[in-house]
């Protein structure tokens, strides 16, 4: 029996507080306990499945070097889409009605169609354009300069760039106008106001959405293999093709891809809760512009 509490008298009476029982919190937890009990016993139990095989490649070199060209892959891909995200979603909300209708076709186009189209047709450019040449810059066979890579880079880059431009502008709407004309009204200008004022602020907001699509491009990554970059899952694919060891491959690939996520969701978290610190606490009663001045993240000298 749980222990009772007595309270402070009220009008010369002492009241006992009993905590309410949940005996269904018991019964469900042990339900669900029993039958994850029962999946692992019958996983370790499994005739078809050596957990030797899965020990034996979960850290070979061959595994590793797919693990890190998938995360030199997401990083890239997630900076390239991080830059174009912030220029189409900018312009987007640009009055100037040729930047808005560019950065609105760009959108429409990449989230329009299947990202393993894109690779595709980025992969087989070399059918169309067979010779690349950029006076002063580039001058060879496309077929050399677009590398399983390069191609998967770009890709997944300038997909990913026209839905972050979706959630940047989300952000730069969210706030609010005045804090940018109590910067004009200090005489800064309008990039600069955009980019010291709205921008810091509008980064609280699309932080948490660039977190996730970070763990999804992480994953992401796998459709790689289907253009011959052999990052984790292509490796672990290449592997099971030669020794026929399929659930046990792939068994290695989720175990590092949960890895990764793990300790990405834990630098999000961090990241997030740094970023936000200074709003949630001790600013309540201040502007967001105000609170941003206080931080030193906006120098009013000479803006």
């Amino acid at each position: 029996m749980l222990p009772l509490t007595q309270s402070p008298a009220v009008g010369g009476t002492t009241y006992e507080i009993v905590r309410r029982k949940h005996p269904w919190r018991i019964v469900a937890a042990a339900v669900v306990l029993t039958i994850l009990g029962l999946l692992a016993f019958g996983a370790a139990n499994a005739q078809g499945l050596h957990w030797s095989v899965v020990g034996h490649y979960l850290f070979t070199r061959v595994i590793f070097t797919g693990l890190l060209r998938t995360l030199e892959l997401t990083g890239a891909a997630m900076l390239l889409g991080l830059c174009l995200g912030v220029i189409f979603g900018i312009m987007r909300l640009s009055h100037n009605p040729v930047l808005s209708s560019v950065a609105w076709l760009y959108v429409w186009a990449f989230r329009g169609t299947p990202i393993i189209l894109q690779l595709f047709l980025w992969f087989n450019l070399a059918l169309v354009f067979p010779h690349i040449h950029v006076p002063g810059i580039v001058d060879a066979s496309t077929v050399k300069i677009m590398t399983p890579f390069l191609a998967a880079l770009l890709g997944f880059g300038i997909n990913e760039g026209a839905y972050m431009s979706e959630i940047i502008r989300g952000g730069l709407m969210s706030v609010p106008p005045g804090q940018t004309e109590a910067a004009l009204s200090l005489g800064a200008s309008r990039a600069w106001a955009t980019r010291r004022v709205v921008l810091p602020q509008a980064l609280r907001v699309i932080l948490p959405t660039i977190g996730n699509e970070t763990l999804g491009m992480l994953k992401l990554t796998s459709l790689a293999a289907f253009i011959a970059f052999n990052e984790l899952f292509g490796t672990t694919e290449t592997i099971y093709y030669s020794n026929s060891q399929v659930i046990e491959l792939l068994i290695v690939a989720g175990a590092w891809y949960l890895l990764a996520s793990s300790i990405l969701s834990i630098g999000q978290y961090y990241l997030e809760r740094k970023v936000g610190r200074g709003f949630q606490r001790g600013g309540r009663n201040r502007t967001l512009f105000e609170q941003l001045v206080i931080r030193g993240w906006v120098k009013l000298r000479g803006a």
